[in-house]
């Protein structure tokens, strides 16, 4: 079995460490809505210099953010349509309309609905354009989130397809808003497709609901990065991770993403580390961020409740000396417009859409605050979010709580998943790293 040097942010931290030495998403379901470098550098060369990326902290972050990331990069890449005109599109299931009220950008959108519970799919002609090494995001907003899935399946000449997916939606209703979306490769035919030879996008909508609606916008591509990442990221800063899984990532050089709960942690509550056993975990390398109080924000009743709650649990990190304050876990992946509205003012990237499969992302052009997410419960999903981040040069969020819980996989599985992820093409990475290749120029 080999082993990777540690990272570079861990071997920093290791370097002058002589130093200091229940559940989010809880209310998850398993199910799914339907259905490296080598050398271990935490700094990919897809990433740019620290000193030229806005809104990297060094040390503890300020309370507030310096500007609104989803407003500053809301449109990544280029366009490659507007849905100005919708002439070029054909609704084959489902019905399609224009709408001049709804709008992400530009003077309308596509508005998706299905006749009851069958799925949408629109498509159009992608004759004459050349796809390779490209991933695509899209403007998405729906009165009809969770039990939902937003596809884009690319099909060339010869029928072989390529399909990005985002397996859930976890934007609360009845307040919604638009997010954007740069979904990862959830299947790929064999043969592979002949991306310069395409002909033709779809875009599908797959719900479990008695009828979806959905509106999309603003069609872009992005390059593809030159490798594949994973993050590794445990809620509720429970004593499973410090004792049994932190121990294994020491071994492989992993950092791992904690998001505490702060009051657990000033408590000692059973089960769950304290925050010198938080600083310590921090000192080895990994990256501790936001998960504040354990409610559901979307509850809130208001911007200037929701505005406090936010500036009070990120004060907290920021006086324990938690560098990863500027990033955020939403408790229960609970948010909703007006929630991110406040959020951005607190926090640059965070999420999730979280689903119970396969659930990846480009690195390029997510929403800084709805990123997607997997459930950490299956070794063998798990795997093949591995497997897929690796081979298209996207990323996969795996998350975990205790593994005494059912969204969680055993321990063995997870030294196992471990031990594959080393032997992968793949980089692990922290929030830093991926606001670092979110913000690059691509």
């Amino acid at each position: 079995m080999t082993r990777k040097r540690a990272t570079r942010r861990r071997f920093l931290a290791l370097s002058g460490a002589v130093g200091a030495v229940g559940m989010a998403g809880c209310a998850d379901r398993i199910e799914s809505a339907v259905d490296r470098d080598d050398t271990g550098s935490s700094n990919g060369t897809d990433a740019p210099d620290d000193s030229a990326t806005p809104g990297l902290a060094d040390g503890v972050p300020a309370l507030e953010t310096a500007f609104d990331s989803r407003d500053r990069f809301r449109q990544p890449g280029e366009s490659l349509d507007d849905f100005g005109d919708l002439d070029a599109w054909t609704v084959v299931q489902g019905s399609g309309t224009a709408d001049t009220d709804v709008v992400f950008d530009g003077e309308q959108s596509f508005r998706l609905e299905s006749n009851g519970s069958e799925n949408v799919i629109a498509e159009r002609s992608l004759d004459g354009e050349d796809l390779t090494a490209t991933d695509l995001s899209v403007a998405v907003r729906t009165t009809t989130p969770d039990s939902i899935a937003v596809n884009l399946r690319l099909v060339d000449q010869f029928g072989s397809e390529k399909v990005y997916s985002l397996r859930q939606i976890r934007y609360r209703a009845p307040d919604v808003g638009w997010f954007r979306t740069s979904p990862g490769v959830f299947q790929q035919s064999e043969p592979e497709p002949s991306l310069d030879y395409l002909d033709r996008l779809e875009v599908q909508v797959l719900h479990s609901m008695p009828e979806a609606e959905v509106w999309i916008d603003d069609l872009r591509t992005h390059e593809t990065p030159d490798q594949g990442y994973v993050m590794l990221s445990w809620d509720d800063g429970t004593l499973d991770y410090y004792e049994t899984a932190a121990p294994l990532h020491d071994e492989y050089g992993f950092p791992a993403v904690q998001a505490p709960v702060p009051r657990w942690a000033e408590q000692g509550v059973d089960g769950h580390m304290s925050i010198s056993e938080l600083q310590e975990r921090q000192e080895a390398g990994d990256q501790i961020v936001v998960h504040g109080t354990h409610d559901p924000i979307h509850e809130l009743d208001d911007g200037e409740t929701i505005d406090e709650r936010l500036r009070r649990d990120k004060q907290w990190y920021i006086d324990n000396g938690f560098e990863g304050a500027n990033y955020i876990v939403h408790p229960h992946n609970s948010f909703d417009k007006t929630s991110l509205e406040r959020t951005t003012d607190y926090h640059y990237c965070g999420g999730f859409n979280q689903a119970g499969n396969v659930n990846t992302t480009s690195v390029y052009g997510f929403d800084p605050l709805a990123l997607p997410r997997t459930i950490g419960h299956d070794l063998d999903i798990s795997k093949r979010c591995v497997d897929l981040a690796a081979k298209h040069n996207q990323c996969t969020i795996l998350n975990f709580h205790t593994f005494e819980a059912n969204n969680t996989m055993a321990e063995d599985d997870y030294e196992s998943l471990l031990e594959y992820i080393d032997s992968a093409d793949i980089e692990v990475i922290t929030f830093d790293d991926l606001w670092k290749l979110r913000v690059a120029d691509h």
